[in-house]
């Protein structure tokens, strides 16, 4: 049996595609490890899973001043010796890393063991974390074409995001029962990500009264942002945050709209489904969802509006306009070349392990 660690955290973007991969590495008979931090998100995450789990010591590395800039190196070098000593316990064949600062010093410890490394990069611009990597790992898996002019060309290749298998599994008549609506209406399913977001569920609620003239709408809104004035409006659902039903939802959706991060608009991209991005604005990140949504939309894959430029009536008309062309979406989708990531991903794993 051989045996692969995978690593990443921070945020769920950064952990879901590795869950992505638990089953089908086992069905390969890999034995699965996990590094990541003591007590971070990753952990939570993982907690359901038989797979064994180490913490580290990590730390973050900020371009703007904190005083912690001057403490977390030193963490971050604490990290790099601990995920050593794992490693070498465990003596993997390859390591898988999706990102995250956690990475780091497990990616640069794992290299100094000669443990190829596969690290894969969400956006269309390597983050810190990763360009702190990409010197040390043998290939870098991406989501985006543009993606490849920033990666060494020997290293590169665009493969997707791997996909839980479970998202493909919905059941219509299950996410209808759920949701208790009537199947007479188009559905469109608003994702504001898993913190929800203000200026989003803001938009969608002021445009109900026009929108459930013609659709159904079931609002992912974020934890402790549900608006209980609405809570009996006709042809609405809103929910803090779905998990196991998900792929019900999913199920159901004829439209969805969602912020652009890029685990969840390849989630779109992989299940076919239109979409409508509200990307994240450039002044709240470093820019990706914006870079992330106008790859997409470039692609034909989806409908970009940047949220300062949003109004009730632009986004109404946007998205009529996208469920009368739905079909042209769902058929450019089609042809994609990165709604197989999981294999390609796992054959590089076998490849290099």
């Amino acid at each position: 049996m051989k045996k692969i660690v995978l690593t990443g955290g921070g945020t769920a973007g950064h952990v879901t595609p590795n869950i992505a991969l638990f089953p089908l590495l086992k069905d390969l008979d890999y034995d699965v490890s996990y590094i990541g931090s003591y007590d971070g998100m990753e952990r939570k995450l993982l907690q359901d899973f038989s797979i064994p789990y180490y913490g580290i010591s990590t730390g973050k590395f900020r371009r703007y001043f904190d005083l912690k800039n001057f403490t977390d190196p030193f963490r971050v070098i604490k990290g790099y010796f601990e995920a050593k000593e794992i490693l070498k316990k465990i003596k993997p064949d390859v390591l898988f890393s999706k990102g995250g600062f956690v990475t780091v010093p497990v990616v640069r410890a794992a290299a100094s063991l000669h443990i190829p490394c596969i690290i894969h990069e969400s956006d269309m611009t390597p983050g810190l974390a990763n360009r702190m990597c990409i010197p040390v790992a043998e290939k870098v898996c991406c989501n985006f074409p543009e993606t490849l002019q920033f990666i060494p060309g020997n290293k590169a290749i665009l493969t997707g995001t791997p996909i839980r298998r479970e998202l493909f599994l919905g059941d219509k008549e299950e996410g209808f029962r759920f949701c208790g609506l009537k199947n007479d209406k188009p559905v469109i399913v608003v994702i504001g990500g898993s913190l929800g977001s203000a200026a989003v569920n803001q938009m969608i609620r002021t445009a109900l009264p026009t929108l459930l003239q013609d659709f159904s709408v079931v609002h992912l809104c974020g934890k402790g942002k549900l608006d209980t004035s609405l809570q009996n409006t006709e042809g609405y659902l809103q929910y803090e945050y779905i998990t196991n039903e998900l792929k019900d939802l999913f199920a159901i959706a004829d439209l969805v709209i969602s912020r652009a991060g890029a685990n969840a608009i390849c989630e779109l991209l992989a299940l076919q489904k239109p979409n409508l991005l509200i990307p994240l604005p450039s002044k709240s990140s470093r820019g990706d969802q914006l870079l992330n949504a106008r790859s997409f939309e470039s692609q034909g894959y989806s409908v970009v509006l940047e949220e300062e430029a949003l109004t009730k009536e632009f986004m109404i008309s946007e998205i009529h306009k996208l469920y009368s062309n739905r079909n042209q979406f769902i058929d450019q989708m089609k042809h994609s070349t990165q709604t197989d990531s999981a294999a390609i991903i796992l054959s590089l794993i076998q490849e290099l392990s």
